[in-house]
């Protein structure tokens, strides 16, 4: 599937702080869809731009950074009024953010209290590590600094409209001058971005991706990343040779996701995760039928 063909949703939040797990909420949420031509340039931009009450004062340091105050959103809906209407934006799009990982921590926290989880996307690009990528020899990576890298406008930088906008461009720009692949698989690599995991009867997707097979059947993904670790090294001995018990897309998937993510990437430690406690019951993974040793290590 060639990327530019698909729904590219660039997006930025606003914020009463920095941690979404302290009481923190959204303040402003803002995406823009990017149809983009043959050529790689941006032909039309369609802005959503949502202010939120978010149930607790300001603070100042906000304001002077962002221009809301409790009076810009004291008639604004609450976040779980309008969420579904966030997330369906983000539903099956190949999705931008500058610093993905924040905005998706916020997003996330604001979409549970709602009892939703983050939706299934195409694929999220992180225009801080593209830019990383693309700039090796720069120290400086904030949005204001790689828009200008690229002559991309940000006239109101720390509104989300606008710095969605920018990131959208930017990515756009970088894909266009760096040579992006045109298939949404080769442009994933090249951006080093997560995608969509193959489909493989070890997962399962319902309203969250889950587990289908193994120890952790029917949990959550996200909830072991160990256990994606795992998946990425295992292996079983056959016929004399040690073979991966996982297809190569799937453990790079795995790998993929664990960098991505990285608030959920496991912390490894020598004395306790030795090759016997990586074993597991093989009656519970995609080997053959006969006996087999399983084992991480050749």
């Amino acid at each position: 599937m060639n990327w530019k063909d698909a729904r590219v949703i660039a997006f930025d939040t606003e914020t009463t702080g920095l941690n979404p797990y302290d009481g923190d909420r959204i303040i402003e949420f803002a995406a823009v869809e990017l149809r983009i031509n043959a050529e790689g340039t941006v032909q039309r931009v369609i802005p959503h731009q949502f202010l939120f009450n978010p149930g607790i004062p300001i603070p100042r340091k906000v304001v002077e950074i962002t221009g809301i105050d409790d009076d810009t959103v004291a008639d604004a809906p609450r976040f779980e009024e309008r969420g579904r209407e966030v997330r369906e934006l983000l539903v099956d799009s190949v999705l931008v953010a500058h610093n993905f990982p924040f905005d998706r921590a916020f997003l996330t926290t604001e979409m549970q209290l709602m009892g939703h989880t983050w939706p299934e996307t195409m694929a999220e690009v992180d225009t801080v590590d593209l830019s990383i990528r693309c700039f090796p020899g720069v120290k400086g990576h904030k949005l204001e600094q790689v828009a200008q890298r690229l002559a991309v406008a940000l006239d109101r930088a720390h509104r989300a409209t606008d710095d969605a906008e920018a990131c959208g461009r930017c990515f756009v720009e970088m894909a266009r001058k760096y040579d992006a692949p045109t298939e949404l698989a080769g442009m994933l690599d090249w951006a080093d971005a997560l995608g969509r995991p193959p489909d493989h009867p070890y997962l399962q997707r319902t309203d969250r991706l889950r587990f289908a097979k193994g120890p952790y059947q029917g949990e959550p993904v996200e909830a072991q990343p160990m256990h994606l670790q795992w998946m990425q090294m295992a292996r079983y001995r056959h016929e004399g040779r040690w073979k991966y018990i996982f297809e190569e897309s799937l453990r790079r998937w795995a790998e993929r996701y664990l960098r991505v993510r990285a608030a959920g990437r496991a912390r490894q430690n020598a004395k306790s995760f030795g090759a016997d406690q990586w074993v597991i019951d093989s009656n519970s993974l995609p080997l053959p039928e006969k006996k087999v040793e399983v084992a991480t290590t050749l």
